[in-house]
């Protein structure tokens, strides 16, 4: 209101869009925070859609109007504690299915890998001999993380051990499988972490994105070779 006043417009039909820009550019030029500029704008589209709605004008100078793109934060890594407490919860289980929740948790842990990358596995990415992953990166050519044997007991179990038992046909190629035998999804792969973190009391704070940035942040891990 006090904008309008001083523009000298005292008719919400003398409102246009410029204003409108020039009204938000004002608060961006006062140090306004983008989140507060965009709630403003939100605001505006709201207050138009009633006047018009009521017949109180037949403008609508915010109609197609865009919010200002606000940056997430990255989510801060838990506690290496947390971690920990995160990779121990299949131990608790002697199924097929908890060995390869270990050897997932673990592959992530060790490799500079994302989820969606993990889950696109197939065997023939995996060099054991060589103790080392190839895995397609963000749509571009392959490139080979080198990984610790060492670092991946839980993976070398879950090839002997529990994927013969979770595969339904010889020419499955997917690595990581569902108890249909098929390949894992990223939200099979979420509702299994959400699992794992209600049980060590972390559900409030892991996400995948929390849990990639924890991941990076605690691992020691080589640099992936290109």
């Amino acid at each position: 209101a006090d904008f309008l006043q001083e523009k000298g417009v005292s008719r919400w039909s003398e409102v246009d869009r410029q204003l409108i820009l020039s009204y938000l550019l004002n608060l961006r030029e006062r140090g306004y925070a983008l989140t507060t500029v965009a709630r403003k704008t939100a605001s505006a589209k709201s207050l138009f859609r009633y006047l018009v709605d009521k017949g109180i004008t037949h403008n609508a100078p915010t109609e197609n109007l865009g919010s200002p793109r606000l940056r997430k934060s990255p989510p801060r890594p838990l506690p290496i504690a947390q971690v920990k407490e995160l990779l121990k919860q299949p131990d608790k289980y002697p199924t097929p299915e908890a060995k390869r929740d270990k050897a997932m948790l673990e592959l992530l842990y060790a490799s500079v890998m994302q989820v969606r990358e993990m889950i696109s596995l197939d065997l023939d990415d995996l060099n054991m001999q060589r103790d080392s992953v190839s895995y397609p990166v963000r749509r571009t050519k392959d490139r080979t993380g080198t990984i610790s044997r060492d670092m991946l007991p839980s993976l070398q179990r879950y090839l002997e051990e529990a994927r013969p038992q979770l595969a339904h046909r010889k020419d499955e190629k997917a690595l990581f499988l569902n108890r249909l035998g098929e390949r894992l999804t990223r939200q099979g792969f979420w509702q299994i972490l959400k699992s794992y973190a209600r049980e060590a009391r972390l559900d409030n704070l892991v996400t995948l994105r929390a849990l990639g940035h924890s991941f990076a942040a605690h691992s020691p891990k080589p640099d992936p070779k290109g």
